[in-house]
């Protein structure tokens, strides 16, 4: 039960969109267990965002959450980091050094009208 919340300063086009959800898909697969099958993606555009004090330059605030019930590796998080940030970057026009990406897991997780 991955999901993975873009927030960007930038508009984000359907176009954009299929990219970077595709690119997602595949970069889930790094979190041992988990695959595109049960990802959800979310995007946020046009979000005030202020990096360092400034608005003047596009941003994006990335989190992804995973249901696990044992530790995630250090490991998939830092794959995870290297095909996140260069699909946002190239896909949006952010600079990566104004990307930040949040990772958490949880042993609990609701779906279907119950809990795993």
């Amino acid at each position: 039960m991955p999901v993975i919340q873009l927030h960007a300063s930038t508009p984000i086009s359907a176009e954009d969109r299929e990219t970077l959800k595709s690119a997602f898909g595949r970069a889930i697969a790094a979190v041992p267990g988990k695959s595109e099958q049960w990802l959800m993606c979310l995007f946020d555009e046009n979000v005030p965002m202020y990096f360092a004090g400034s608005d003047a330059e596009p941003s994006a605030f990335v989190e992804v959450d995973v249901y696990a019930r044992a530790e995630v590796p250090e490991s998939a998080w830092e794959a995870l980091t290297e095909q996140i940030c260069p699909v946002v970057a190239q896909t949006l026009g952010i600079d990566p050094s104004h990307i930040y990406i949040r990772y958490g897991s949880t042993p609990n997780f609701g779906w279907n009208g119950s809990n795993f």
